[in-house]
């Protein structure tokens, strides 16, 4: 609490409002038969920058486990990057999915 003294020694203070951290979401790249594992990489690399090495091991995973995570981040910056390579993916014929979920979920 702040404090503040006011002429004739009277003591005011102010409660200080709780700022609460942004709830992180993980942004999820799901498998498909017809999404090439270099496009995958490329997105990996270009939309969630990340280095070629952690692309490779990301896409893996979503290869062999059907669902991998491309990153965590605030809610907007997730849903703007998974919306950026939803377009991508798009563009270049892919029907890659990609989902939006909370990350303590």
């Amino acid at each position: 609490m702040a404090r503040q003294v006011k002429e004739g020694g009277q003591v005011l203070t102010r409660k200080r409002a709780k700022v609460r951290e942004p709830g992180m979401w993980k942004v999820l790249l799901h498998n498909d038969d017809y999404t090439t594992q270099e496009f995958v990489v490329w997105l990996l690399m270009t939309v969630f920058r990340k280095p070629e090495a952690e692309a490779q091991v990301i896409m893996l995973a979503v290869h062999k486990a059907g669902v991998g995570v491309a990153g965590i981040y605030t809610r907007d910056v997730a849903e703007t990057r998974a919306e950026r390579a939803r377009q991508l993916a798009e563009r270049d014929s892919f029907p890659l999915l990609l989902t939006v979920e909370a990350a303590d979920a």
